[in-house]
């Protein structure tokens, strides 16, 4: 199998396209050597954003796709409709084998409904969850549901938690990762049905390491490497977690400037600052992957940079690299 890891992007989704998807592109190509992008999307509209970059075209390459889905429009009908539109014809790519991953910063309704009908759910999984990355005082957890299911049952979270430590012993490297599931109390008796269903069945399973229930003050502490929880929940978690950031960063920077005095000192630790507020910025991440599809599906912020888009594009290289879809298809005892 090749090292090359070839991604589909949507060159058309989200509100910078295509100018800033494909200055990522371009961005992601030149760091790292293991990547061959396939701009899928208004081929004319593309090849002028790619003229403005020396870039390599062995490792770029466009694909036509006359139209686009909106993200106003209903999703299921959307993809169903619009089979010339970039984010179903990228996906095809995938479940073609054509490409090993699909990036895009479009619907984000139409990236679910298109990553369960077109690309497909690796066989035994019920349902794939969202899975980003959030930053913490010790490094980065994994927010699993953040967007994918609202309405969950306790054998899906039974199947994330282990989806997504596979996901972050194999991707961030930490071995043995602990498991907790959100709840409003650190009792075992406390939580809504859903948690009290699942606690009991996280706790019998013997290939995770779960530590039980975590209090969302304590998520940003790093208390566990792996958050489960349904997506209503992870969603409102994961707004809650940028809107703050960015509050933050606004407000520590408006204190640096309100002075003479303060304007001194910001300049004295104006570096170690920057690196600290970096770990603050999502779009360091990459974007939050399905896990459990026949292919890497990833969504990026709608209003998503080249930055955001370039590191997701990296994410997928060492996706493929350490085989993790082969891991979880291995974890769940079934046959590919």
């Amino acid at each position: 199998m090749s090292d090359i890891c070839r991604v589909a992007l949507d060159a058309m989704g989200g509100d910078n396209a295509p100018g800033e998807v494909v200055k990522g592109a371009v961005e992601a190509t030149k760091k790292e050597n293991d990547i061959h992008v396939v701009l899928v999307g208004k081929e004319a509209a593309i090849q002028a954003e790619l003229d403005k970059y020396d870039y390599s075209k062995e490792l770029i390459e466009v694909v036509d796709a006359a139209d686009v889905i909106e993200t106003g429009e209903p999703p299921v009908m959307a993809v169903r409709r619009k089979k010339e539109s970039s984010l179903v014809k990228a996906m095809y790519l995938v479940k073609e084998g054509k490409a090993d991953a699909f990036v895009s910063a479009g619907s984000s309704g139409a990236i679910l409904v298109g990553g369960q009908t077109i690309v497909g759910r690796i066989k035994g999984v019920e349902r794939p969850p969202m899975a980003p990355l959030i930053p913490t005082a010790t490094g980065v957890s994994l927010l699993v549901d953040s967007g994918g299911n609202v309405d969950a049952r306790p054998s899906f979270l039974v199947q994330w938690a282990k989806m997504g430590s596979i996901y972050m012993e194999n991707i961030l490297g930490i071995k043995n990762p602990r498991v907790a599931i959100v709840n409003i109390g650190l009792e075992e008796e406390k939580g809504n049905a859903l948690v009290k269903e699942t606690y009991p069945l996280l706790k019998e399973c013997k290939d995770i390491n779960f530590i039980g229930s975590i209090e969302a003050r304590n998520i940003p502490k790093g208390d566990a490497d792996v958050i489960v929880c349904d997506a209503f929940v992870g969603n409102v978690i994961l707004k809650l977690y940028e809107g703050t950031a960015s509050t933050l960063i606004k407000k520590i920077k408006g204190a640096m400037m309100s002075s003479f005095k303060t304007k001194i000192g910001a300049l004295l630790i104006k570096k170690s600052l920057k690196e600290e507020l970096k770990t603050l910025d999502a779009t360091e991440y990459g974007g939050a992957p399905l896990i459990g599809l026949n292919g890497l599906v990833v969504k990026v912020h709608g209003n998503a940079t080249s930055k955001e888009i370039g590191n997701a594009l990296i994410q997928c290289v060492k996706f493929k690299k350490q085989k993790i879809n082969e891991k979880i298809t291995a974890s769940l005892n079934v046959e590919e």
